[in-house]
């Protein structure tokens, strides 16, 4: 059984001074966007933490928070749900160390459910109005006073118009349709207009996931002139409203996104940005840069993690945080998430050395 060298306490308030940046922290924070189900009841077994006991959501719920107590966060993950979009997915055999049995799941990047004004008037957008706020409104209740919930997944815009019409329809519809991917993206904005309501509703969510992946590792998906016209607007929508409520507003997106980094600070008024690859951008390196006016979330490289030993995953944290620590605006954590081909033992060393931090 797996044993951290220092006990944690959590500590919600210090956490979110920590992404305000309001000067450097007591203690080392961490932060992941999520750990796949097969990587918590990996980590759940090596802790020694109970498994959650069927469907019963209720023992999910307190597992997720012993689970996250163990490994040192200061929050759980609240998700709403019934608000999901449907995609049209390819499935094959899951190869990961800690393997899913129903496979792994990739968006059909050829066609997706909408390439047309007939398909976009059938298809079955979701009402936000009936969407379940049943986990949210159980740890608003339950929550141990010393967390607090960082609420989402939300706001896929760029994402979901890719998903809905397909990768290679999208791109030649930027041109050939282009006022049905407008109409597809205002209607994704009314969507999530709705949802971040029921979100910030909450007084224990102090923070909000906006999550959107816009590039790849040399540059973003679409032009950044579409993503301004098309995306931008909606991630703005949602951090203005977070902001009214008092909230902080995370964007997690993968890819290079250089090009529209500072619209997404200076306009779209991000608080943090989160999924860090050391072949885009070294988040040490970022801290000298963006990391003067926004938090930087996660950063050691998901590769890295994977193929290197115990001893360099504790040199790399140590550095990291070495470099980033000063003056808040930093929390540790994987560059990505901790996905079921991680390697657990590496994840949980960077824990441990974010413990004996300091």
């Amino acid at each position: 059984m797996f044993q951290f060298s220092r006990p944690f306490s959590p500590d919600w308030e210090a956490f979110v001074a920590c992404v305000r940046r309001e000067g450097t922290p007591r203690r080392v924070h961490n932060i992941e966007i999520f750990l796949d189900e097969e990587a918590k009841q990996v980590v759940c077994q090596r802790l020694g933490i109970p498994e959650a006991s069927g469907d019963d959501p209720i023992s999910y719920f307190q597992r997720e928070i012993a689970l996250q107590r163990a490994l040192g966060y200061d929050y759980v993950g609240g998700k709403i749900e019934g608000v999901d979009l449907t995609f049209h997915w390819l499935n094959i055999q899951d190869t990961a160390g800690a393997q899913r049995e129903s496979g792994r799941n990739f968006i059909n990047q050829q066609k997706g459910p909408i390439t047309s004004w007939e398909e976009f008037e059938a298809y079955p957008w979701p009402d936000a109005g009936k969407a379940d706020t049943s986990a949210l409104e159980w740890y608003e209740k339950n929550l141990p006073e010393d967390m607090c919930i960082i609420g989402g997944l939300t706001g896929h815009f760029a994402e979901e118009v890719t998903w809905l019409m397909g990768y290679e329809t999208l791109c030649m519809a930027l041109y050939d349709q282009r006022e049905l991917v407008e109409a597809i993206s205002e209607r994704l904005l009314e969507h999530y207009r709705k949802v971040i309501e029921l979100y910030v509703q909450f007084e224990r969510v102090q923070m909000i996931w906006g999550t959107d992946d816009m590039g790849f590792r040399s540059g973003t998906l679409i032009s950044p002139r579409d993503l301004r016209a098309l995306v931008l607007p909606g991630h703005k929508l949602l951090a203005e409203r977070t902001h009214q409520a008092g909230k902080l507003y995370l964007l997690h997106s993968c890819g290079n996104l250089a090009s529209i980094l500072p619209e997404l600070v200076d306009d779209v008024k991000i608080d943090a940005k989160h999924s860090f690859e050391d072949t885009i951008e070294d988040v040490r390196q970022v801290k000298q840069t963006w990391g003067q006016k926004i938090a930087l979330l996660g950063g050691l490289d998901m590769d890295f993690l994977i193929r290197a030993d115990e001893a360099a995953v504790r040199l790399r944290t140590r550095d990291t945080l070495e470099k980033c620590q000063p003056g808040g605006g930093y929390c540790l954590g994987t560059g990505n998430s901790v996905a079921n081909y991680m390697n657990l033992d590496n994840y949980l060393a960077m824990l441990d050395e974010g413990r004996n931090f300091g």
